[in-house]
């Protein structure tokens, strides 16, 4: 795999300021003809509050089958890093993530499991996929139980 149009894997990288400037890295998937499913957790994924600037907590769950590409995970990280002085709704940014990832990888299939701490005394959890799961892709339950105390 030819990595040198990489620019963060490897390298000395540090998290963007803002999602929007964070650059997020595909590399080619070696095994484009299979149907597989591929999981990014992300069980202390923070943000802030758009209103109080208060921390918020999620528990991300990113499952995709690839196509031509994978999403490489340095450059996910850091650009998951660049939420945490970020001011958004929960649901804003689990979208916002995944329309990301789906828009770089270019996947046959993705979802994204957005499972946020209370704030206020309410769990809000959004989901969202890029449409129907290609028949025969074996989807695993995300393992993220309903909240009862999450920990």
């Amino acid at each position: 795999m030819d990595t040198t149009t990489l620019t963060q894997l490897g390298r000395d990288a540090r998290p963007a300021e803002r999602p929007e400037d964070a650059l997020l890295e595909r590399v080619p998937n070696p095994h484009p003809q299979a149907l597989y499913l591929a999981r990014f957790t992300a069980p202390e994924f923070t943000s802030l509050c758009p209103v109080t600037g208060q921390p918020d907590f999620a528990h991300l769950v990113i499952d995709y089958a690839p196509g031509d590409w994978l999403i490489e995970s340095k450059s996910l990280k850091l650009y998951l890093t660049s939420f945490r002085n970020h001011g958004a709704f929960h649901e804003g940014c689990t979208l916002d993530i995944g329309r990301r990832v789906a828009e770089t990888a270019q996947p046959r299939w993705l979802r994204i499991g957005g499972y946020w701490y209370p704030r206020g005394g309410i769990p809000i959890d959004v989901f969202w996929q890029t449409g129907a799961p290609p028949e025969g892709l074996w989807l695993p339950d995300p393992g993220v139980p309903p909240y009862r105390g999450r920990g």
